[in-house]
């Protein structure tokens, strides 16, 4: 499923064909979504105690993956989900401007990058006290002989 919690999506068929709306929920074992705004539906609450008033709630419904798009957060068009893999991860991107869609991922990428620009060496102090000791050691012995 391409479609993830907090994804906008604009739905594409059905009574709320053209509304945007925001990823509730996703059920990727019945393959359906919940969206904000979208499918609303109303049941009979009943009052359980005394002081309780008895009303009609509004829910949001799921409705099926297929009726959705995502919508890219930076050319704001409805798109149809690439797949880009990078080693051996697997993130989501926009095919009209290329931006990256998954927010763990492009975090991911600029925190490698800086990584990359400045990797910092670290050595042991007992590594280091064994190199001295190493190095010293044959200048003692070749003064002595």
């Amino acid at each position: 499923m391409n479609v993830k919690l907090n994804d906008n999506v604009v739905v594409i068929t059905g009574k709320y064909a053209g509304k945007k709306g925001k990823v509730i929920a996703t059920s990727p074992k019945n393959s359906t979504v919940v969206v904000e705004g979208v499918n609303i539906r109303k049941k009979a609450k009943k009052a359980r105690k005394a002081n309780e008033v008895s009303k009609i709630v509004e829910t949001e419904g799921p409705i099926d993956v297929s009726n959705v798009m995502v919508v890219c957060p930076s050319c704001d068009k409805a798109i149809r989900v690439k797949m880009n893999f990078e080693g051996k991860i697997k993130h989501r991107v926009c095919p009209k401007c290329g931006a990256v869609l998954d927010k763990a991922f492009a975090g991911k990428v600029k925190n490698a990058k800086k990584k990359e620009e400045a990797p910092k060496k670290r050595v042991r102090k007992r590594a280091k006290k064994e190199e001295a000791e190493t190095v010293a050691e044959p200048a003692n012995g070749n003064s002595e002989e």
